[in-house]
């Protein structure tokens, strides 16, 4: 039998990983903040686990492994989520979306917030797909890099379209085909992350600040400025700045983004390389501007007149977290029938309402109007066509590639 080998994690994967976890967006919190990417490097554990128990995979590419179906006969679905992303009542027990989706449905929703991060999940149900057992969810909600790893080990269920209709029919056109799932065969957006520029009106005392050209070649701004540690957000923001489309870049040019993001630490126009705490040094003015993921932007502009953010002409980063159903799951028509609810206007804007991420739903805008104007009106949670138009998603690497660019990322970072 074929038994699935990946390659061992190098030192600077690991060090990515940790990185993130440490300062990324894998150590915040969901409500006013954003988790890792972690660099698309797996934990010791999870993948490289695989190799060493000799699993084999479940499957391949075509499709992941369907068990027998009880959605009609148990009517329950099994949803794993993200902490703090989700709408809840005052009483923090209930979840309204979700006691709505069972009033009509009759289906029941066991929902556990139970990720914290994509790879210590993946260990959590890692030994069960490999050994082609039910996991015991319906649904899980991964980041778009770990989403597109598992469609490649075969590991997720291919959805059904006709349980699908609202999804189908109300995904936004930015989301609708990405390089690791063509066409959605296998997921649907849970939310949008978007990578803008935030800036300190009061800190950058009438400099203009529009692009990534200006916070890196205006002495006026000299160690004033910051960019993330993760790497997909700098240097897919890099590359746009400098005319290179993040989805097809090549290894000549990922060194070019390289070599002009250190000649900004050489010179001392970057103040340094953050996770999460970027928001304390935009909001004190210990940076004028910097690299900066759209939810923290809409809690940061609620909390202070001074911070405001700027989508760059060139365009700017997005990332998805991704609702998949894992092989083997009971209760698969049901999944999919909770999926499709969230791409109905009305729960959708639910949603948008409390959490504040970018929505996929089409249509949704004025529904939302009607629960918080203010958030209808905010592009960093309904895009408008001409910033749907500037979104750009960072293409799959080879694990080759992965290696060398963390190597080189980590480098320049001083990681």
């Amino acid at each position: 039998m074929e038994q699935y080998e990946p390659e061992p994690l190098t030192p600077v994967q690991l060090s990515a990983m940790r990185r993130s976890l440490r300062s990324g967006r894998a150590a915040l919190n969901r409500r006013s903040l954003l988790r890792a990417s972690a660099g698309g490097a797996l934990a010791a554990g999870g993948l490289g686990a695989l190799s060493a128990c000799g699993i084999p995979a479940a499957g391949k590419t075509e499709g992941g492994t369907s068990a027998e179906d009880h959605s009609k006969d148990e009517k329950e679905v099994n949803f794993s989520n993200w902490t703090e992303y989700i709408d809840i009542d005052e009483s923090e027990k209930h979840h309204p979306t979700l006691d709505a989706f069972t009033k009509r449905t009759g289906i029941k929703v066991k929902y556990t917030e139970d990720i914290n991060d994509n790879n210590e999940f993946f260990g959590k149900i890692q030994p069960q797909l490999a050994a082609g057992q039910d996991t015991g969810r319906d649904l899980i909600v991964l980041t778009d890099w770990l989403a597109g790893r598992l469609i490649r080990l075969g590991w997720v269920q291919k959805l059904d379209p006709a349980n699908l209709p609202h999804a189908y029919a109300n995904l936004s056109s930015q989301f609708r085909s990405p390089d690791w799932d063509p066409g959605r065969a296998y997921s649907y957006p849970w939310q949008g992350i978007s990578t803008v520029i935030a800036y300190n009106k009061k800190a950058l005392d009438g400099i203009e600040v529009t692009s990534v050209s200006d916070m890196l070649d205006n002495p006026r701004l000299k160690g004033r400025i910051g960019f993330l540690t993760e790497m997909r957000d700098s240097i897919g923001m890099t590359l746009l700045d400098m005319g290179k489309d993040p989805a097809k870049f090549t290894d000549d040019d990922y060194d070019a983004a390289i070599a002009r993001l250190q000649k900004a630490v050489d010179q001392g126009q970057i103040r340094r390389f953050t996770g999460n705490d970027y928001t304390s040094d935009i909001t004190s003015g210990d940076f004028a501007a910097c690299i900066a993921w759209a939810g923290d932007v809409v809690q940061l502009k609620a909390d202070s007149p001074d911070v405001d953010f700027v989508i760059p002409d060139s365009g700017y980063m997005t990332s998805t977290d991704n609702m998949l159903i894992p092989n083997k799951a009971r209760h698969k028509t049901n999944a999919e029938r909770l999926m499709d609810y969230y791409y109905e206007p009305e729960p959708a804007a639910e949603l948008a309402a409390y959490i504040n991420y970018v929505c996929p739903v089409d249509g949704v805008k004025p529904y939302l109007a009607k629960i918080d104007e203010s958030a209808a009106d905010n592009p960093l949670i309904i895009p408008d066509r001409e910033m749907a138009a500037k979104s750009h998603a960072f293409r799959s690497l080879s694990s080759k590639e992965e290696t060398a660019y963390e190597e080189k990322f980590a480098k320049l970072t001083g990681a």
